[in-house]
């Protein structure tokens, strides 16, 4: 199965050609990364990336998009792509979790321990899950949740690791991992749960407030003398 990944998630945003499935291992036979900026060539890193890979559109068999948490906009970006594509020909898509593409980075780049996978949320506030994470073992402790800036700076204090994109900002003895299109395709060869893309949602923790707006103003006009 040739797997077309798009991690749009965080400020680091790639595009990655996966070939793999539940009877071998994935193999990433390219990847490109945009690194420096919210706004992404989406299209031309999809055309760069698979001319590079010597791969076809009609022999993308599935997209695997990051749900985040991260930039709301990048990911609606990816998803609204993912959507187009299914609704033009039919595309299998998979949603996958940033902070479990990240986790999965943390193993491979030997972060062992409790580890714990910080997101920045805006409003002083970030996206916290935390791992038990081995050279063959990666599981999710704590499940994902909004915390305090106090509540990861007492992680780090008990001696847990802390990781995620542009964390230095915040707790500079963390480390930085932008999640990888790469990694986001290797989790995606090995699952089945398809879904439709009109079902796909980011992943975003705070309930959503709509206001609702007063009503125009009503100018009075002067008659005439």
């Amino acid at each position: 199965m040739k797997i077309l990944a798009l991690e749009f998630s965080s400020a680091q945003r790639s595009v990655a050609v996966v070939e793999g499935g539940t009877d071998h291992l994935p193999v990433v036979l390219v990847e490109m990364v945009e690194a420096g900026g919210r706004a992404t060539r989406a299209l031309g890193l999809i055309e760069e990336v698979l001319k590079l890979s010597r791969v076809e559109r009609e022999q993308i068999d599935c997209l695997a998009v990051g749900l985040g948490p991260g930039s709301y906009n990048g990911i609606r970006a990816a998803i609204a792509l993912a959507q187009g594509w299914q609704l033009a020909t039919g595309m299998r898509i998979l949603g996958v979790s940033s902070a479990e593409c990240l986790a999965a980075q943390a193993q491979e780049q030997g972060c062992f321990g409790k580890v714990n996978i910080v997101i920045d949320a805006q409003r002083k506030e970030f996206y916290l899950a935390s791992y038990e994470i081995g050279d063959a073992v990666r599981r999710e402790v704590e499940r994902l949740r909004l915390a305090s800036p106090g509540e990861v700076e007492a992680k780090m204090k008990s001696g847990e690791m802390v990781v995620g994109p542009e964390v230095k900002r915040w707790f500079p003895a963390s480390r930085e991992i932008f999640p990888a299109a790469a990694v986001l395709g290797r989790l995606a060869a090995g699952r089945r749960d398809f879904i439709s893309g009109e079902k796909l949602e980011p992943i975003y923790l705070r309930e959503s407030n709509f206001v609702k707006a007063l009503p125009p103003r009503v100018i009075p006009t002067i008659p005439k003398p």
